[in-house]
């Protein structure tokens, strides 16, 4: 198998990373409510929003995956290197890619949001995540931490486990895909759901100073996540990772890795 450059690479995670920002906060922005002139409710709600974010990583994964390995995120692509899935030159090209991205999309998205009068990033939140009154319910600092970092760690559980070699061939976006459906349904309400900085860092830009004063979190809690499941995966699962491809996220124990 020919190994793609790093050009390659970088696009097809730039691709991905801006589908994943401008599909999943665009939904939850232009979508998530949506009130007929007679007050009933058309916009798809939490379940809608959960169900784009985990959308756009499935399809992002499937059609990018064979290139880059389908990170879309700084923290995935710091979990794979902690678990050696990933070589470590490569993630500081990935994060500056996938930041710059997502901010691509971010401004994309708010161009077209301020198409309606009356609209204002800082004051919608711009799907931005929060804790405290920031927060859609309310949940404190604590409860942001802790539920960032178990569920990015979850998150890298699924992906290193669904793109491990003794894995089914192919299924892995499926996987992935419901994971992170699954994990926004659970913390929306507490954070609006970060698991990746570079999502969190998009519309923090363009959602204001309480947006960009909170972001820190978004930004620490998913890598520490990510890297304790990076390095525990292994010695959890009896995996025995080898030589790494950069940009395969799978456990590349036999011959040439394959996108799993």
């Amino acid at each position: 198998m020919n190994e793609p450059s790093l050009g390659a690479k970088l696009g097809a995670e730039a691709l991905g990373t801006f589908g994943l920002v401008f599909g999943g906060c665009g939904s939850a922005v232009l979508a998530a409510k949506f009130l007929t002139d007679d007050g009933v409710q058309l916009g798809i709600g939490f379940v809608g929003v959960a169900l784009a974010f985990g959308l756009t990583v499935l399809t992002g994964a499937y059609a990018f995956g064979h290139v880059s390995g389908g990170h879309f995120n700084p923290a995935v692509t710091i979990g794979l290197a902690v678990a050696k899935r990933f070589e470590w030159k490569g993630v500081l090209p990935y994060i500056v890619t996938q930041i710059v991205a997502g901010a691509l999309a971010a401004l994309v998205l708010y161009i077209i949001a301020s198409g309606k009068s009356g609209f204002s990033a800082s004051e919608s939140g711009f799907a931005s995540n929060g804790y405290g009154a920031h927060s859609p319910g309310g949940y404190g600092l604590g409860a942001a931490l802790l539920t960032e970092i178990v569920l990015t760690a979850a998150f890298l559980y699924v992906i290193l486990g669904a793109t491990d070699d003794r894995a089914p061939k192919g299924f892995a976006p499926i996987a992935i895909g419901l994971a992170l459906t699954l994990i926004h349904l659970i913390s929306i309400p507490v954070t609006n759901t970060s698991v990746n900085p570079a999502r969190s860092i998009a519309v923090a830009i363009f959602a204001g100073p309480a947006a960009l004063s909170q972001v820190w979190l978004f930004i620490v809690a998913p890598i520490v996540g990510a890297a304790i499941a990076g390095a525990s995966y292994a010695a959890i699962t009896g995996a025995k990772p080898s030589a790494v491809d950069v940009g395969v996220a799978n456990n590349p124990q036999v011959g040439t890795a394959k996108k799993g």
